[in-house]
């Protein structure tokens, strides 16, 4: 049994990385460019090269997942375009009214967004117009969720596609929610790498102490999710037909939904973060080390391992990372190793980094804050089963799961406990 073909390259993404982090060293130097303008920078670096090698090397745009035939040419494609085209205007009138409507986005916290979004909302409404026709004209199935909606809304079908444009809706809602929650985290963390004193940071006392450690720590952890969060907002940017990122499925369950959103803002931070699942003692593995310096440093060193593997998948994605989607099924970095290899890694991290069972100062808090940890890993536990549920009516994913699950490294806890073992669309049997 070998692997299904990854649609990305280790090797393109990690050039883009290159090309994206070069744009630092500029970024360094000039002062009068916002935070928000400096990311679009950085992101379009990682994206350009890798969608210009993915063209010459990968030929993305023929892969049969897009659904374009580039010999064919049907007819009729003006009236189609039209069609569509108003079911995408429609999408971004459905975008526009959820951020009016929710006091989430009405205070200041996602200002730039906005405001970057209204510097180039007429742009992509006219970019729009000369793309659905063109890639209509090549679409094997050209009356896809754009133009289910666009005719709904014009009353041109009497066969309306519900689970089409159900599903169209559904891939908007994931990038209005989560695109300007990551344009905001790694807009912040490029400023604060444009900004910092690097000699400071790398100038150690005469005796090194766990100061310095903690200050290199802090560093690399913020260089290390700046890039993980850059290729997050690229991905959500950049899922476009023509480059095969565009988003095949979104996940159709509530449930799905549910376990997904309470991991982030303004879910987890509101609710169950701070009054359900606070396994936060006060101390982390810093204070527990710090008469220790070169045992702290090592420490934070091993924390960051991990946080290195949970970046590496990350980088696998290209850009084609999304929460609740399926755009491609990968085979390659970490993911030739294991399903999950972002999950487990920081759920590993999570446990070195707050050691509740260690730094808690009473017993009891001890068993509490490791019970609410485990329970935290139980969230994520269930989110990979979702996926796993979703991505499986994939034919690819069911292969690379049984081959995971024979050549993985932890084909061992299958065998050992067979409840986990990969069963197809099944949610609590693996």
């Amino acid at each position: 049994m070998q692997l299904p073909k990854s649609p990305t390259s280790m090797s393109i993404n990690a050039f883009g990385l290159l090309c994206s982090l070069l744009t630092i060293l500029w970024l360094r130097e000039v002062d009068s460019l916002s935070p928000s303008s400096a990311m679009i920078i950085a992101g379009l670096a990682l994206a350009l090269p890798i969608i210009i090698l993915e063209f010459i090397f990968l030929k993305t745009y023929k892969n049969d997942s897009t659904g374009l035939n580039f010999q064919q040419k049907n007819s009729g494609s003006l009236k189609r375009s039209v069609i569509k085209l108003i079911g995408f205007y429609a999408c971004l009138l459905f975008v526009a009214f959820i951020y009016w409507l929710f006091p989430e986005y009405r205070g200041g916290y996602y200002e730039n967004f906005f405001l970057l979004l209204r510097n180039i909302s007429l742009g992509l409404c006219l970019i729009a117009i000369p793309y659905f026709y063109l890639i209509d004209r090549v679409m094997l199935k050209p009356k896809d969720g754009y133009w289910q909606l666009g005719a709904l809304i014009l009353r041109q079908n009497n066969n309306t596609d519900w689970l089409s444009i159900s599903q169209l809706l559904l891939g908007w809602t994931v990038k209005l929610f989560f695109l300007p929650l990551m344009f905001k985290y790694a807009s912040n963390n490029l400023n604060l790498i444009i900004n910092q004193d690097i000699s400071q940071i790398f100038s150690f006392s005469s005796t090194f102490n766990s100061r310095d450690s903690l200050n290199l720590y802090q560093f690399f952890n913020n260089f290390l999710f700046y890039i993980d969060l850059l290729f997050v907002t690229v991905g959500y940017c950049f899922t476009v037909r023509l480059f095969d990122s565009h988003i095949r499925s979104t996940e159709p369950t509530f449930f799905g939904w549910f376990i997904a959103l309470i991991c982030y803002q303004p879910f987890w931070g509101a609710v169950f973060g701070s009054l359900y699942i606070s396994y936060n003692s006060g101390r982390d593995w810093s204070n527990a080390f710090w008469d220790l310096p070169w045992l702290h440093v090592s420490y934070g060193a091993l924390i960051l391992g991990f946080v290195v593997i949970y970046v590496w998948t990350s980088v696998a994605f290209g850009i084609r990372f999304s929460n609740l989607t399926h755009r491609g099924i990968l085979t390659n970095g970490p993911f030739k190793f294991t399903k999950h290899p972002a999950y487990i890694s920081k759920n590993i991290s999570w446990w070195l980094i707050f050691m509740p069972f260690l730094v808690a100062p009473e017993f009891d808090d001890k068993i509490r804050l490791s019970l609410l940890l485990l329970l935290q890993n139980g969230i994520y536990f269930l989110r990979a089963r979702t996926e796993e549920k979703h991505l499986s009516a994939d034919p690819d994913y069911v292969l690379y799961a049984q081959y995971i699950e024979q050549h993985g490294i932890f084909s061992w806890v299958g065998k050992r406990l067979p409840i986990l073992k990969f069963k197809q669309g099944l949610l609590f049997n693996n």
